[in-house]
Parts: C-alpha cells; sequence; structure tokens
C-alpha cells in the first residue's frame, strides 16, 4: 500500500508526527490529510474522464468516414 515503508517505518513516522505535532492536534491533521487525498482523487479521475471524452471526440469522426 505504501510502497517500500515497512511496518517499523510507519511507526516511527507516526511516533515522531505524535510527538511534533501533540495528541490534540492529531486528528486535525488525519482530517486535512483526508480531505486532501480526496480533492487529489477527485481531480485525477476528472483529468482521466476529460482525457477520455477528448480521445473519443477524435475517434468518433474517423469511425464515421472509413477509408476503403
Amino acid at each position: 500500500m505504501f510502497g517500500r515503508i515497512g511496518t517499523q517505518e510507519l511507526l516511527l513516522i507516526l511516533a515522531l508526527v505524535l510527538i511534533i505535532f501533540g495528541p490534540r492536534k492529531l486528528p486535525e491533521i488525519g482530517r486535512s490529510l483526508g480531505r486532501g487525498l480526496k480533492e487529489f482523487k477527485q481531480a485525477a479521475l476528472e483529468l482521466r474522464e476529460s482525457v477520455n471524452i477528448e480521445e473519443e471526440k477524435e475517434q468518433a469522426p474517423q469511425e464515421k468516414n472509413p477509408v476503403n
């Protein structure tokens, strides 16, 4: 899921975040990261859809007028 980050590395990162930001800020940081990830995924989906629509527009005229 995280590429090459193992369990020990993930626990170390979480411990550092907890030490740096404290337990009160952790839920806020988690929410912010979740929202950011959701927005990123939505933008990526919209980009893929727009590319697919453009490809379909380019292919549609070619299919209507086949060359014999």
